[in-house]
């Protein structure tokens, strides 16, 4: 059998499988997926994500990922939107100047 000439690609933290208690983990520290997109695929609100991290992270590691969510509109799509439209209005307002 022939092998492929294409480099294998080695993820440091890949996606576990989905559902999971580990993959509501790996989701709440991803930049990208809210809280809305994880209590679509797994039904848990955003008080219960921070229970489970509460529960399984150590303490230091809890207060960091604490302070990143808090501080990041990513994390809630509401936020994320209107920081959006605060960032597109400023481009637009220098455009014409």
């Amino acid at each position: 059998m022939k092998k492929s000439r294409r480099p294998i690609t080695k993820v440091k933290n890949p996606e576990p499988k989905a559902g999971t208690k580990d993959w509501v983990i790996w989701a709440a520290w991803a930049d990208r997926i809210t809280f809305e997109d994880i209590k679509s695929r797994t039904g848990l609100s955003e008080g219960e994500v921070i229970e489970i991290m509460r529960k399984s992270l150590k303490l230091s590691s809890f207060k960091l990922w604490r302070k990143r969510a808090k501080g990041q509109s990513i994390k809630h799509r509401k936020k994320f939107e209107e920081t959006r439209k605060e960032i597109r209005r400023k481009i637009n307002k220098n455009d014409y100047i």
